[in-house]
């Protein structure tokens, strides 16, 4: 009995032909030129490359939060070019998590509702994000801060917060941006543990830029941008 060859799964990113244009009054400032990429499910990716080369851009596609002036970004089997602006906030909801350099948590918010937070958007019950909360704050190892507020934690626990809030609605796609900028070693060093627990254990697809080659390291594979290109 001959075995049939089993196909890859479809990439979790697929960016053909990607430019992004500026206007700014009448003269036009290219972004991202031409850019072809392909991210594979479960993978870890970073990009690296001087301010203003193109990085935060590419993330704001990626993650819909921006369209490109040519070219298909698909993510999780959608081309984002086909949904509207409702459209792409319920698929951002259900598919993408995003981890930001500065937290973006609420401050008179405790830990537990910061995390809460996304799954406001979802039908779930108040029991249901109850347990949602405590099993992301769990994976974070924060179920002792459930009542904390930002300002009663330490730079490196409202960064775990984060990316609770970013994990709890169980997405495909997580997105983090200078997730390590603003941290010292040891606390960038429990970020990036963590990050590997989400990539080998937890199967997620991470997209993080960085400026930091030591972060970079923690990546499968690291791709570097410079003046809009993607090297």
């Amino acid at each position: 009995m001959s075995l049939e060859a089993v196909p890859a799964p479809p990439p979790m990113v697929r960016l053909e032909g990607v430019s992004k244009t500026y206007r700014r009054g009448t003269v036009e400032v290219p972004v991202l030129e031409a850019v072809d990429l392909a991210i594979d499910p479960g993978a870890f990716v970073a990009f690296m490359g001087p301010s203003g080369s193109g990085k935060s851009t590419l993330l704001n596609l990626i993650s819909g939060l921006d369209q490109p002036t040519t070219g298909i970004v698909e993510v999780a089997g959608r081309n984002l070019a086909e949904l509207n602006d409702r459209e792409l906030s319920d698929w951002r909801a259900a598919h993408v998590g995003f981890v930001f350099q500065l937290y973006n948590l609420i401050p008179v918010l405790t830990a537990a509702e910061n995390v809460e937070l996304p799954l406001l958007l979802t039908p779930l019950s108040r029991a249901e994000r109850r347990k949602h909360v405590a099993a992301a704050l769990d994976v974070v190892g924060l179920s002792h801060r459930v009542g904390h507020r930002p300002p009663q934690m330490s730079g490196g626990e409202q960064q775990r917060v984060a990316i609770a809030r970013a994990i709890v609605t169980d997405p495909d796609l997580i997105i983090a941006d200078e997730p390590t900028g603003d941290l010292d070693r040891k606390a960038a060093e429990a970020v990036l543990d963590l990050f590997g627990v989400l990539h080998h254990d937890l199967h997620k697809t991470l997209v993080m830029v960085t400026h930091d080659p030591h972060a970079a390291e923690r990546a499968e594979r690291v791709h570097h941008l410079e003046k809009g290109v993607l090297q």
